[in-house]
């Protein structure tokens, strides 16, 4: 691909997320160099409470990242070797790699093709299956996470309902759904807990690595608060296992900073999104949607073709950057191959991950730039017109 040229209009850019909010950012980070305390200080302790505010839980836990987040969750569920928990393969590795980081085996469910998300049929499938015997799950159902993916919830009525019948505790993976909700709630307050993530290119991005899980239960809460600091009590004595998750003061201070901007950027990506959806209707790929009492958060804008690869090809040499989110689904990436208890057909899912392309979305992307993808986009579906 040496003659594709550089991109000039980015898939995602952190950096002109740094330089549009560069003097709170520059002051939040001075405010912490000069106060002195650099891990679980001021900045953290407040970010807890503000953040979980603007969802309506009554509890946040800062983390080291986001698959961390997802793991503490797990373990403060009780989750551990050996039991199974049930998700999908069409997601970022991040999330198995959570749940093998707590001992469990990773269960995949196929996806709704219109929304990326677990489908609640057949995780209700699986849920009758393992009940009546006909399904033997590779250990005990310990819990299920539902990713939100590409900011579009999962159906959380349906999958907590069903966790609910089955006894089973929903953790929600709302890495990519910060702003989303469900007839006006949240994601991140339908599940036991939440795990939240502030990667960079996240709708709340810091300048490194940072999670958070949050919660309405001030018990999971406090178990959290230990497991993410060595398992200590407030006297320093670990009374339990834990990790080294600590979300640091210069992260939660950028957090903090850009945490005011949160609606309005997610306003702006819901605009570029609307431009998309206007400019491409009338063309040959599939396009992202979001259906009665959904509002997405739209993390990415992720169009659908079975000439994917010729559609990124086509943009490249126009300098438009894409990114595949994700080439293959986790059961099929060569560290999980057959480590991954695959609950019937992951047939849906398959077909996502040979044919899913992300556009270029992120606030800053000005509208001149929205519109050379989108006459790029139509130049390659009608070389001709």
């Amino acid at each position: 691909m040496s003659n594709l040229a550089s991109p000039t209009i980015a898939q995602t850019q952190p950096l002109a997320s740094y330089l549009a909010h560069r003097p709170e950012i520059d002051a939040a980070i001075e405010r912490v160099l000069l106060r002195g305390q650099y891990v679980l200080g001021e900045e953290v302790a407040t970010l807890e409470t503000e953040l979980p505010a603007r969802l309506g839980v009554a509890h946040g836990v800062g983390v080291a990242s986001g698959t961390d987040a997802l793991a503490l969750a797990l373990r403060a569920c009780g989750v551990g070797s050996g039991d199974a928990v049930i998700t999908v393969s069409h997601t970022a590795v991040a999330t198995v790699a959570a749940i093998e980081l707590v001992g469990a085996i990773a269960v995949a469910v196929d996806i709704d093709p219109a929304t990326f998300t677990l489908d609640p049929n057949r995780l209700d499938d699986l849920m009758a299956a393992a009940d009546r015997g006909g399904c033997a799950l590779p250990g005990r159902a310990a819990a299920i996470i539902a990713v939100h993916l590409y900011g579009h919830p999962a159906d959380m009525p349906a999958i907590v309902a069903i966790g609910e019948r089955h006894g089973v505790p929903v953790i929600e993976d709302c890495a990519q759904s910060l702003g989303a909700a469900i007839d006006g709630r949240p994601t991140g307050t339908w599940g036991e807990l939440a795990a939240l993530s502030f990667y960079p290119t996240k709708n709340l991005g810091a300048l490194g690595d940072g999670g958070m899980v949050v919660t309405q239960r001030s018990e999971l809460a406090e178990r959290i608060r230990r497991l993410r600091q060595y398992g200590w009590d407030r006297r320093r004595i670990s009374e339990t296992v834990g990790f080294n998750s600590r979300l640091d003061e210069v992260q939660a201070a950028v957090l903090r900073a850009k945490l005011g901007y949160l609606d309005a950027d997610n306003q702006c990506r819901r605009l570029i999104a609307n431009a998309y959806r206007r400019g491409l209707r009338t063309g040959a790929l599939s396009l992202p949607s979001s259906g009665n009492g959904i509002t997405h958060a739209w993390h990415q804008f992720v169009v659908r073709t079975p000439k994917r690869d010729a559609l990124k090809d086509h943009l490249a040499r126009a300098g438009i950057d894409t990114t595949i989110h994700y080439p293959r689904c986790v059961h099929n990436q060569p560290a999980y191959a057959h480590r991954l208890f695959i609950h019937d057909s992951l047939s849906n899912s398959e077909k996502a991950a040979a044919e899913v392309l992300s556009l270029p979305l992120y606030p800053e992307l000005s509208g001149r730039q929205v519109a050379a993808v989108v006459d790029t986009i139509r130049a390659w579906e009608c070389p001709q017109c």
